[in-house]
């Protein structure tokens, strides 16, 4: 069983900053890629960011210069760097990962969602 968790989302002023993080955890063999989505309401969910297993990141051109993904191997986290915020910005933002089990089941599992809300 495997579990995504995520952490730091709030409300923030325009041009402001905000870092959420993601962790995994349960019956974990590795973990390829990792990704940020957001959604915002009334609309579908979109690509954020994406980093490789060896750190290589790609970002929507919404938040490119703006957005920094990373990823610590060791914890089995992933992170994302969020500043200069904008009000569009605002959104539902889930933590996806493409997870291979000690049983060596592959899947794609996602995290409950934290709302980051950026006010003008």
């Amino acid at each position: 069983q495997v579990q995504l968790v995520e952490f730091g989302g709030g409300l923030v002023q325009a041009g402001g900053s905000l870092r959420l993080s993601c962790a995994a955890s349960g019956s974990i063999w590795e973990i390829n890629a990792m990704a940020w989505y957001r959604q915002a309401p009334g609309k579908q969910r979109d690509l954020v960011a994406t980093i490789t297993s060896d750190g290589r990141p790609n970002y929507a051109d919404s938040v490119k210069g703006r957005f920094t993904i990373s990823r610590d191997n060791a914890k089995n986290t992933v992170s994302l760097q969020m500043n200069s915020l904008k009000p569009e910005d605002t959104a539902v933002y889930y933590c996806n990962a493409h997870i291979v089990t000690i049983l060596r089941d592959t899947d794609n599992y996602w995290g409950q969602g934290t709302q980051v809300t950026v006010s003008s």
